[in-house]
């Protein structure tokens, strides 16, 4: 249950032990400021966080109707850094994977507080092709987080699919790549289809579906295939997992717990992507 915003987010400086019993009487026929919906409670070093529900009406200052105790201070951490930006979701995430079966309250950026709850990280797998190293889709999906589009507590975790590794492999002569790439390297002979160049040699194509398609539509002849698409290597495991395919165009498509973004994506396409992937469960 990360707080949509700081501004939900009250900090209260109390005189009592920051027990069940004393949270009752400190809430019990109080009023509470429109925006608040949880507590961060402060007696000498102990924290305790509680979340508050307020009778409706448009009142700035509203009778609190429920509340729940989300933690007291021994289930609590407080962590002070002034880098941690803690209205971003992943940022909160990875603060919180450092103390599992914690909360962790967090002072950050611009003093902000808010909390994270230990169960609420999501671990996106997100699976591409290398070189180029790091992987371009990486880069995307950090890129992403750091700027806190992503509008739920993410880790990412990367898988690489290493066309080299898959290169050396191959057994003709040549091989043939959909396009040059820094990092590509082989003994064998290279060519890249995007070039449409003259081959003479017996070569094995390491691309996916559609690279063979655009073979035997310049060659007139078919070839064999080495699959590199991560949609079609992604495992079927139930895990939600990002990917990049040359069929989508632009935007994103969702596919079972697998989100697919263009090979040219943006940070945008990529954050839609993720946010509609997780959205959808």
């Amino acid at each position: 249950m990360l707080p949509g915003h700081c501004k939900d987010v009250a900090v209260k400086y109390v005189d009592f032990d920051l027990t069940a019993e004393n949270i009752e009487r400190e809430i019990r026929d109080k009023k509470a400021y429109t925006r608040c919906d949880h507590y961060v409670l402060h007696y000498g070093d102990d924290v305790a966080v509680v979340a508050i529900t307020k009778a409706d009406g448009k009142d700035l200052f509203r009778p609190i109707v429920d509340y729940r105790i989300i933690a007291l201070p021994e289930d609590v951490v407080v962590i002070i850094d002034p880098d941690v930006d803690v209205i971003n979701p992943s940022s909160m995430a990875k603060i919180a994977e450092k103390y599992p079966g914690k909360v962790v309250v967090v002072e950050g950026l611009f003093g902000h507080v808010s909390f994270v709850m230990p169960d609420e990280i999501i671990y996106l797998d997100v699976l591409d092709v290398i070189p180029p190293s790091p992987s371009k889709l990486s880069v995307l999906v950090d890129r992403a987080l750091l700027a806190g589009l992503v509008h739920f507590p993410v880790i990412p975790r990367y898988e690489e699919i290493d066309l080299n590794e898959i290169a050396s492999g191959v057994e003709t002569s040549a091989i043939v790549f959909p396009c040059e790439s820094s990092g590509l390297k082989s003994e064998k002979i290279l060519y890249y289809l995007d070039q449409i160049p003259d081959i003479n040699e017996d070569a094995t194509l390491v691309g996916c579906d559609l690279s063979g398609r655009i073979y035997r539509t310049l060659y007139h002849r078919d070839i064999d295939r080495v699959e590199m698409c991560p949609k079609e290597l992604a495992p079927n495991d139930g895990r939600k997992r990002l990917v990049k395919c040359c069929r989508v165009r632009d935007g994103y498509q969702l596919k079972d717990n697998m989100a697919i973004v263009p090979w040219g994506a943006t940070v945008q396409e990529v954050a839609d992507a993720i946010n509609a992937l997780l959205a959808s469960t």
